[in-house]
């Protein structure tokens, strides 16, 4: 869940204060607009990884996408930090495309992590702990970083959050097929 809600308000919370308040200064509703294309791609990312999981398992689908993730770090100073209107959007899409590719898996796996007698809060736990790591610190840190050593530092922040959900993906079986009790 981490790379999942890292992704999302990275690219919601923290991009439009950077875009609108910080160098790239867009105006608010272009930048908004903006994201409301990038959401488009989420919403069709969502389902398309949905189907994917329950055909090819859930952790090679979210393998994939931390692996995307990570190399999305990267793109985010070259693009997001240029100013271009159309380097924004594709930037905003990559990243906002990804977390509906590692969202959409989850609601079938974590559920699939725990025996039916803990299952809801094994999976809420892990739900929610990943949701405060990703959500609530996101924002904060990107802001710092971008202030103290520039964007391409915050793209890394996104690999690091993308590296340690793949390496947690890693370490965990597959679940499609375990019959559970």
């Amino acid at each position: 869940m981490i790379v999942c809600y890292t992704l999302f308000y990275i690219s919601t919370v923290f991009s439009l204060s950077y875009g609108v308040c910080l160098d790239a200064a867009f105006p608010r509703e272009k930048f908004l607009g903006l994201l409301c294309f990038a959401v488009l791609f989420m919403a069709i990312a969502t389902p398309i990884s949905a189907l994917a999981s329950d055909k090819f398992d859930r952790r090679p689908v979210l393998i994939v996408g931390c692996i995307a993730a990570i190399l999305s770090g990267f793109t985010m100073a070259p693009l997001l930090g240029n100013g271009n209107t159309y380097a924004v959007a594709l930037f905003l899409t990559i990243e906002l495309f990804l977390m509906g590719v590692t969202f959409a898996p989850m609601g079938a796996l974590l559920p699939e992590l725990f025996p039916t007698n803990v299952r809801y809060t094994g999976a809420g736990v892990a739900y929610n702990v990943g949701g405060i790591l990703g959500v609530s610190v996101a924002p904060y840190i990107a802001q710092l970083l971008a202030n103290r050593s520039g964007l391409a530092w915050v793209g890394g922040y996104v690999s690091v959050a993308a590296a340690i959900s793949l390496l947690g993906v890693l370490c965990m079986r597959e679940t499609r097929d375990i019959k559970l009790s």
